[in-house]
């Protein structure tokens, strides 16, 4: 059964923990991330919400693409696609591979469900990248309105990734989509811009963002 309502944000730990239990279905997960909430499965049978206290996000104007990743850009050996091959973007992303010292994914069967759901609906999307016809590298998140959080990237060769952000990128500022919700600062998205503001602030943008029509 759908989640009907979650506790106020601001009754989350200090680490942004705000609850545990529940489901994924569509509507859950839709008004969570409408709430500022988003879900970080411990493991296949322990499910948490959080509501961090500082949240990351990328401002499109404030992109940042470094100059090693301007010249690979320009040498065009990758090809980018978008929602082309969800499936296996976010089964990649459940992988371990190219992670450093991480020995475990929060991406778990259960996610992967989801989300697949959430795409076949038109609200989780994915940016695929290319290199001789084969995947090599992705990324995934979800869209509602003007409100896009991305979720997870992988890549198999270097740079893939880096790529699919660009193209995530290039399609938000097409859709005119001022910002984006990468949760967690990483040194990944913080090489693109990422800056983690207060939670109150980023539920003001937030709140604007769903006030805009598709």
């Amino acid at each position: 059964m759908a989640i009907i309502e979650f506790p106020p944000v601001d009754s989350a730990d200090e680490d942004g923990l705000l609850a545990i239990g529940g489901d994924l279905e569509p509507e859950s997960l839709l008004l969570a991330y409408q709430s500022g909430i988003f879900p970080w499965p411990v493991n296949d049978e322990l499910l948490a919400w959080f509501s961090p206290p500082t949240r990351a996000i990328i401002s499109v104007d404030e992109f940042h693409i470094s100059r090693s990743l301007d010249r690979e850009l320009k040498r065009g050996r990758f090809i980018n696609k978008i929602d082309s091959a969800f499936n296996q973007v976010i089964a990649n992303c459940a992988q371990v591979i190219n992670r450093g010292d991480q020995d475990g994914t929060w991406i778990t069967d259960e996610v992967i469900q989801a989300y697949s759901k959430l795409h076949q609906l038109g609200i989780a999307h994915s940016f695929e990248t290319y290199l001789d016809g084969e995947l090599v590298g992705g990324i995934y998140g979800l869209r509602i309105k003007s409100f896009f959080a991305a979720e997870s990237s992988f890549y198999r060769k270097a740079n893939a990734s880096k790529i699919a952000m660009v193209s995530l990128y290039e399609y938000l500022k097409l859709e005119q989509i001022p910002w984006f919700d990468c949760q967690v600062l990483t040194p990944f998205s913080e090489s693109f811009g990422a800056k983690e503001i207060p939670r109150d602030e980023y539920l003001k943008l937030l709140e604007t963002a769903l006030r805009k029509s598709d």
